[in-house]
């Protein structure tokens, strides 16, 4: 299974998506309101136990964390 799957399963199962369909990749799941600050630390919880991979301090981003494809770039570059 891919990456940005097995995000998308999480965010869909853990968290309110009206329209699991409608959830674009590209989605900003921040601006959307469908995780807040406390989700985030949650969805870094499930990367790090899922992918075996570690999210520093800093790293803990928008621009890491705010959408399902840059949550999926983050962890590919992470596992590289």
């Amino acid at each position: 299974m891919e990456i940005k799957d097995q995000v998308r399963q999480f965010i869909v199962a853990n968290f309110y998506v009206a329209d699991p369909g409608a959830l674009a990749d590209d989605t900003s799941l921040l601006d959307q309101g469908i995780v807040d600050s406390t989700g985030v630390l949650e969805v870094i919880s499930f990367l790090e136990a899922t992918f075996a991979i570690t999210v520093a301090d800093d790293e803990m981003l928008p621009d890491n964390l705010d959408t399902i494809t840059r949550i999926a770039a983050f962890v590919a570059r992470k596992k590289a």
